[in-house]
């Protein structure tokens, strides 16, 4: 049912109220129309209607001229949080991290031990808030993943089936701006924001074509050697070497939208100095708030339905089911308790999960080993661990100097099959694996390893990065 502005007075709000109340169904389009017709003009003519008694309130702040928002300062000093690994985490993390937790919203913060810089909060930074949410505190790639399934197919058969396996990776997986010409449908693309939020109702279309793709960048589908070593594993398998699946990928132009369309509202309306810019949040009493809230859990659970496509279309090529699946996911904010019991926002930025008992995927590279752990649940890390390896150079560091025939001839050496990839993914722009995880033995047990074998990634240089 639309209501009108006499409907909003009736139920007991002020008029100032009510104007702010029907602005935001306008924007929703729940208001009648001949009271659209009315917001219309009002917003057009304010003098007219200063002394009238329901848009009275909106005229004279219409009228009344705008003062720039003051600049919220930073706390002098920065509070004191956990770093895993210091020694391999260059100054501009540690820099931007420092920065972070000198908002007076931050409570708490910790950075992973393959942290490195991005834009405000480091890939690899968690950062703890009160009641406010930062839309670059989770990033541009909302709710990016990894996503897992084991078959109980012996390891030896990815060899003898490469050709086979290859194929199913070229025909069943897209990246970049590549799509599907007949997408699979999902579930998610029934969710109430298609038709509620007006910025997710205009990217419906773009993002049912993208269904069960991937990003660009470091984004990847593989085969590989899963071997699980620890006997009494959740998934009740013996241990032993395994065929699996491993794909990491996000929310692609859906999640990317909508965090540059509420990190700009943010930064209009929170006020922070120009080294802490991008850390603007938004108030989870607002309603900008809580519309960034609900379009960020929606398109961490479109991410979601992407990764179970492209499992699916694996399974059928493999004419199997698999007998596990491990997901976890960064780039996202948790509501989660301190041991005070207080309600915290966790970022994770490049980061994961790691709570008593919870299973994650940590990758390396694609001659490096990743790993199934099991979290801690440290409270010093906020319940976190790594999200992968992390990079040791930028990409146009790694373009500009590292040299095709070598890092072509390390893939041949490790028995590498690579499907799509620049100098930006290559191995050598990422750190060591072993000593990320040695940084973080208090974070998380290991359960297994997976080794990749095939690997297919986008290969666009012109894709840009996501983390």
């Amino acid at each position: 049912m639309k209501l009108t502005g006499n409907d909003i007075l009736a139920l007991g709000y002020p008029e100032g109220k009510a104007v702010g109340i029907a602005l935001e169904l306008l924007k929703k389009g729940q208001l009648a129309d001949d009271f659209k017709q009315q917001l219309v003009a009002v917003l057009e003519n304010p003098t007219t209607y200063k002394d009238d008694a329901v848009f009275g309130a909106l005229a004279t702040e219409l009228l009344t001229p705008k003062k720039d928002a003051e600049v919220i300062p930073l706390q002098a000093e920065h509070k004191e949080y956990k770093i895993y690994g210091a020694e391999n985490i260059e100054q501009g993390a540690l820099n931007q991290m420092d920065i972070a937790m000198r908002l007076p919203v931050t409570k708490a913060g910790a950075l992973m031990p393959d942290a490195h810089q991005g834009y405000g909060l480091p890939i690899g930074g968690v950062l703890a808030t009160e009641n406010a949410v930062i839309p670059y505190g989770v990033g541009v790639d909302i709710g990016c993943r990894m996503c897992m399934t084991i078959y109980d197919i012996p390891a030896s058969q990815i060899e003898e089936r490469k050709k086979e396996l290859t194929k199913m990776l070229q025909v069943n997986t897209q990246f970049g701006r590549g799509t599907f010409k007949k997408p699979r449908d999902h579930e998610i693309m029934s969710h109430a924001l298609f038709q509620e939020n007006p910025l997710i109702k205009g990217l419906k279309d773009r993002a049912y074509q993208q269904l069960g793709s991937s990003g660009g960048g470091n984004h990847f589908v593989e085969f590989g050697v899963t071997e699980i070593l620890d006997a009494n594993n959740e998934f009740g398998l013996a241990p032993g070497k395994y065929l699996a699946v491993l794909s990491h990928s996000g929310s692609r132009g859906l999640g990317a939208t909508i965090a540059n369309h509420y990190t700009k509202l943010a930064q209009s309306l929170c006020k922070l100095p120009n080294e802490a810019k991008h850390l603007a949040w938004l108030d989870l009493d607002t309603a900008e708030g809580q519309e960034y809230w609900l379009a960020m859990n929606m398109a961490g659970d479109y991410a979601s339905a992407c990764h179970h496509q492209i499992h699916e279309r694996m399974a059928i090529g493999l004419r199997a089911k698999p007998v596990a699946t491990i997901e976890n996911h960064h780039n996202f904010a948790w509501k989660e308790k301190d041991e005070q019991g207080n309600e915290l926002i966790v970022h994770r930025k490049g980061a994961t999960p790691a709570g008593k008992g919870v299973l994650g995927i940590i990758p390396g590279s694609m001659t490096a080993p990743g790993f199934i752990v099991r979290g801690k649940g440290e409270a010093l890390s906020l319940n976190s661990a790594s999200h992968g390896a992390g990079r040791t150079m930028s990409r146009t560091q790694a373009i500009k100097t590292l040299d095709p025939k070598m890092v072509a001839s390390h893939l041949a050496e490790k028995g590498i099959e690579l499907l799509g990839s620049g100098l930006d993914e290559a191995p050598q722009a990422y750190k060591d694996i072993h000593q990320v995880m040695d940084a973080q033995v208090d974070l998380v047990e290991v359960v297994g390893s997976f080794t990749p074998k095939i690997v297919r990634m986008c290969g666009d240089k012109k894709f840009k990065e996501v983390d």
